[in-house]
C-alpha cells in the first residue's frame, strides 16, 4: 500500500480532516473532499504533503461526476462525509429531517462508491472505509452498551443503514479484490451534534482506526465492522 491515492469525503474538518491528514503523513496522495471551496483549499494546505483539494457534495450527482474527472486513479475511498440532526427519538422527527440525512449519509455514499468503482477496479490494493458509528449496530442498541432509548433515531438509523450497504458491497466487489468495511470511530469532539461537540475524545485516534482500515494487506478482512481500537462491532 505504498505511494497509494485516496479519497477523503467530508474531509475538511473533524475526523476526515484528521484521515487525510495521517494518510499525507505516511506518504500518499490524498484528495481532500470538501462541498466548500475555500474550506477544501485551507485544508489541504494545513495538511500538507501531497493533500489535494477537491470539490465534492456527495449529495450532487454532477459534483461527484466532475470530481471523477478530476481523479485519473484511486486506491481508497473513505466515506466519511456525514451528518446528523436532532436527540430526537423517531416519533417527534420530521420526515424531512430524516430524507436530509440519508441523503448524505446513504445515497450520498452509494453515489460516490458506484462512481468511483472503475477507478477503484484498476487498482491494484483497492480499498473502501465506511465511516459509520456505533450507535448504528443493532447489536448494541438492543443492549446495555447503549441506552439511548431511540434518540438520534435519524442518524443512527441512517448508519445502521450504511452497515448493511458496507456488507452488500463486500459480497458485490469481493471478486474485483476490493475490500470494503466500516469503522465504528467513537464519541469525538467534532461539530457533528451537541453531543459530539460536548465529548472530549480525540477525532485523530478515530483517524487512526480508519487509516488501519484504508491500509490493509490483502489478506486483511472485507464486511466487518471495527471499532476504532481494532476490535470487532456486532452489527
Amino acid at each position: 500500500m505504498d505511494n497509494s491515492i485516496a479519497l477523503v469525503t467530508g474531509a475538511n474538518k473533524g475526523i476526515g480532516k484528521e484521515i487525510a491528514r495521517r494518510l499525507a503523513d505516511a506518504g500518499h496522495t490524498v484528495y481532500v473532499g470538501s462541498r466548500d471551496t475555500v474550506r477544501g483549499e485551507r485544508a489541504a494546505e494545513e495538511i500538507g504533503g501531497d493533500a489535494r483539494p477537491l470539490i465534492l457534495d456527495v449529495t450532487d450527482a454532477a459534483s461527484v461526476a466532475e470530481a471523477v474527472r478530476q481523479v485519473a486513479a484511486l486506491d481508497i475511498l473513505v466515506n466519511n462525509a456525514g451528518i446528523s440532526g436532532e436527540n430526537r427519538t423517531p416519533e417527534r422527527e420530521d420526515t424531512d429531517a430524516f430524507r436530509r440525512i440519508y441523503e448524505t449519509n446513504v445515497f450520498g455514499v452509494v453515489t460516490t462508491t458506484n462512481a468511483f468503482l472503475p477507478a477503484l477496479r484498476r487498482s491494484e490494493h483497492p480499498r473502501i472505509v465506511n465511516i459509520s458509528s456505533g450507535t448504528g449496530s443493532l447489536t448494541w442498541s438492543t443492549g446495555p452498551e447503549f441506552p439511548h432509548q431511540g434518540t438520534y433515531a435519524a442518524y443512527r438509523s441512517s448508519k445502521a443503514a450504511l452497515n448493511a450497504l458496507t456488507v452488500f458491497y463486500s459480497h458485490a466487489l469481493a471478486d474485483d479484490g476490493i475490500k470494503v468495511n466500516a469503522l465504528a470511530p467513537g464519541l469525538r469532539r467534532t461539530d457533528l451534534n451537541a453531543t459530539a461537540a460536548a465529548s472530549d475524545g480525540d477525532p485523530a485516534e478515530a483517524a487512526a482506526g480508519a487509516v488501519r482500515l484504508a491500509l490493509l494487506p490483502d489478506d486483511g478482512p472485507s464486511g466487518e465492522f471495527f471499532s476504532w481500537d481494532g476490535t470487532s462491532v456486532p452489527w
